[in-house]
């Protein structure tokens, strides 16, 4: 999943904690890349928990749960997947890799 703001991909991981934040935005599960979580004020983009107004959200199994409180809710359904991510309109990983195996073993897309 990439970096909501920027679309920049997760590397692989070393090793201790990640420095990539997660969170949820219009009831999906978003991730923060560390440039993004430096460079802008990510509380005011990601949702806020009804019970004691906490950004540190993660969105599972239909579900939202405050990381600080622990208040649980059901998460919308209708807007699960919001068009408004930066990652909506950019290649997915699957063209990501089909692009890279192309530049490995010199095939070209078919057009």
């Amino acid at each position: 999943m990439p970096c909501y703001r920027c679309g920049v991909r997760q590397t692989d991981p070393v090793r201790g904690a990640s420095p990539w934040r997660r969170g949820v935005r219009h009831e999906a599960q978003v991730l923060i890349c560390p440039s993004c979580q430096r460079e802008h004020d990510l509380d005011l983009d990601l949702d806020r928990c009804r019970t004691c107004g906490s950004s540190r959200l993660i969105c599972r199994l239909g579900e939202v749960e405050c990381r600080s409180c622990g208040a649980v809710r059901p998460a919308r359904v209708a807007d699960a997947r919001p068009s408004s991510l930066v990652g909506a309109g950019a290649p997915g990983l699957s063209e990501e890799v089909e692009a890279a195996l192309g530049r490995l073993f010199g095939r070209h897309p078919a057009r």
